[in-house]
């Protein structure tokens, strides 16, 4: 028969290819289509965070990743919603969101495209172990969290819905990220691995759309008038060879495709149609064809070497400097794969090509193959100094949380704790590593510096605290904890004005920050400055009316302004609130015993030797009310237990001597 031609008894001649055929291939209408449907995806995302910007409170982003807050957290939010909708449709139409909404999918397409208008066609790469890392990732961000929550025992209930939000773009990286995710996982990607490169060896989503969609029994299908011509392999975007896989299934089963519908809108006999009927899983091979053999561009050892590396590259990148979120380090750590497998062959091989560029060729260097060269040694460096900062870094995590309780005792006591000698080697062995970090990072962390200044303060390094601390404060300025630290120091170190500036702008942090007040307040007060340090003492009290020592020190203030009756309230309202506050106790005692009101001085005297009775010097303070009151020998009682107690007490001799000679003086 004529080449073209068929016989109508001979079913099987719909799949054979047309030998030699010249037949443009022409335009798919779905392009358009598709564009002008994932620009209307791109148009309702922006109203979205427009109306989180005008309204400072909107919908949860419509995101999969969102959906980690379940696995997490036990919350439904309207990621959640979303990405269990989308695993349902897939599961029954197949991977329409992939082709029809994905904003990566429409980056990588938009760059295919790009680079196809100035001639350069990105082959596809082709791996059998980069193939599951999809799959792993999916696994990692959705299932693990849950089987971590599992083993710990943590409780799955009560589920949270919570579909507003207001810090909307907390979980979004900046525009510099934005744009370099931009060029890696679109241009780079697409141009060494191919069109769809991220979805193929990156994308968490696509590994769980992947298997979903063999469940699909809506699928692209074909009719006997296939002549085989391939043009809708020559159109698909997702490398899918369409042709082949009707001819042998008559249908597509392959999980990549993203039903973009393009290869029915090429077909020249219109042999192609999106229709209903087994899923992929239970499709089998048409009569008389037999499953093409798997066609692997890599050999094993190429395979380990290209997993391994990916290994390397993503544990190195992942989270690097808090610059590099999990998705595009998954993409990077795919492309640095490849340049890693690419530079074994470069060295292996006589001829060597990476896409367009020829690296090598009869054994020498191509002038592309030196700038290659080049590229590779810089990321190398890179992956090498990454890889030290983040072991070092890492190191020192491990280290610092046995440091953490001397930390606290250093915040509750305004001055870090006596080292032992473990404690010290300890302490100094975090700041090595912390150190080599700081030092030699690309990027300051201000989480580094704030455990440099806390490791220094307990080590005794002052310089050091103050530096770290100021870098800390100068990158997170709205740590109160720290700042407060760093006026404590000034304080200590005479630097009055600087304390006082940074008390003050740890209470405008934070009104309620007590200790603050009161340190601030006894710093006007050692300066004389009596009605200041009254304002902050009170100003702290509106803030935290039932802190015993504010009232204590407002007390004090008082006295020495003369209210009398003011510092007995406060005294008397530190007491309410704390009655095992003695030094509260004595003072109000001591100061109502200079007023004469002996009787009630000696009231709290005796409270506060039920609490202390063995306190020489607090004995000594009531044998003197007694006097005040005329109970000689009840002083005289107080006294001798005073120096039995402590026999050097300052005047207990002295009084004494004055109860049992002459009589009270």
């Amino acid at each position: 028969m004529g080449r073209g031609l068929r016989s109508v008894n001979d079913s099987s001649s719909a799949a054979l290819p047309i030998v030699g055929s010249k037949r443009k291939i022409r335009r798919s209408l779905m392009t358009r289509r598709r564009a002008a449907v994932l620009i209307l995806v791109h148009l309702i995302a922006a109203a979205h965070i427009a109306h989180w910007r005008l309204n400072g409170s909107t919908l949860t982003p419509v995101e999969p990743s969102e959906a980690m807050e379940f696995a997490k957290h036990s919350i439904v939010n309207a990621g959640l919603i979303f990405f269990a909708a989308t695993i349902v449709l897939t599961a029954i139409f197949g991977r329409f969101f992939c082709g029809w909404g994905c904003h990566l999918v429409a980056l990588q397409d938009l760059c295919r495209s790009l680079m196809l208008k100035i001639g350069i066609h990105p082959k596809p790469f082709k791996s059998r172990l980069l193939r599951w890392v999809p799959l792993a990732a999916f696994a990692y961000m959705f299932l693990w969290p849950i089987a971590y929550r599992a083993w710990i025992g943590d409780a799955f209930g009560p589920v949270r819905v919570e579909l507003t939000k207001s810090a909307f773009w907390e979980t979004f990286p900046g525009w510099p990220l934005a744009i370099t995710t931009f060029v890696i996982c679109g241009f780079v990607l697409v141009y060494f691995l191919g069109a769809k490169g991220f979805c193929t060896y990156a994308c968490p989503y696509g590994g769980i759309f992947g298997p979903v969609d063999k469940l699909a029994p809506l699928a692209i299908r074909v009719t006997d008038a296939c002549e085989g011509c391939a043009h809708c392999t020559a159109t698909c975007s997702s490398n899918v060879r369409v042709h082949e896989e009707v001819r042998i299934y008559g249908r597509v089963v392959d999980s990549g495709c993203m039903k973009c519908m393009d290869c029915v809108s090429v077909c020249p006999m219109d042999a192609l149609y999106l229709g209903f009927g087994a899923p992929a899983l239970a499709t089998g091979t048409r009569a008389g064809r037999s499953r093409p053999k798997r066609r692997h561009d890599l050999s094993w050892g190429e395979e380990i070497l290209l997993a391994a590396s990916f290994l390397a590259a993503f544990v190195v990148f992942r989270g690097l400097y808090n610059a590099f979120p999990f998705l595009f380090s998954l993409g990077w750590s795919a492309l640095f794969s490849f340049l890693t497998l690419q530079t074994w062959r470069l060295a292996t091989r006589d001829a060597l090509r990476v896409g367009p560029l020829a690296l090598k060729r009869e054994r020498r260097l191509r002038p592309a193959g030196w700038i290659f060269l080049i590229v590779i040694a810089l990321l190398g460096t890179f992956w090498i100094h990454s890889g030290l900062v983040r072991t070092r870094g890492f190191l020192g995590e491990r280290l610092y949380p046995a440091s953490v309780p001397l930390v606290a005792a250093t915040i509750q006591r305004g001055s870090p704790p006596t080292l032992d000698a473990q404690d010290r080697e300890r302490v100094e062995a975090t700041i090595g590593h912390l150190a080599f970090v700081d030092r030699w990072a690309l990027r300051d962390s201000a989480e580094v510096d704030i455990r440099l200044a806390w490791l220094s303060r307990l080590a005794g390094r002052p310089a050091a605290f103050r530096a770290h601390a100021q870098r800390a404060l100068a990158a997170a300025p709205a740590n109160s904890v720290m700042r407060h630290e760093l006026a404590d120091y000034y304080s200590g170190h005479g630097d009055g004005e600087r304390a006082r500036e940074l008390y003050e702008a740890v209470l405008a942090l934070d009104p309620a920050a007590s200790a603050a007040a009161i340190n601030l307040g006894t710093l006007y007060a050692s300066r004389g400055e009596l009605q200041s340090a009254r304002r902050a003492f009170e100003s702290g009290l509106a803030a935290r009316p039932g802190t015993p020592r504010l009232h204590y020190n407002l007390a004090l203030t008082r006295l020495a302004l003369g209210e009398d009756a003011g510092a007995i309230a406060s005294f008397e309202r530190a007491l309410e609130l704390e009655p095992d506050f003695r030094e509260a106790r004595e003072n109000l005692a001591g100061y109502l015993c200079s007023l004469g009101r002996f009787e009630e001085g000696l009231a709290h005297y005796r409270i506060a030797l039920e609490q202390a009775p063995d306190d020489a010097a607090t004995r000594l303070l009531a044998a003197r009310a007694y006097l005040g009151v005329g109970d000689l020998q009840s002083s005289e009682v107080e006294v001798r237990r005073a120096l039995e107690i402590d026999p050097s007490v300052a005047g207990g001799r002295e009084l004494l001597a004055s109860l049992l000679g002459d009589g009270p003086h």
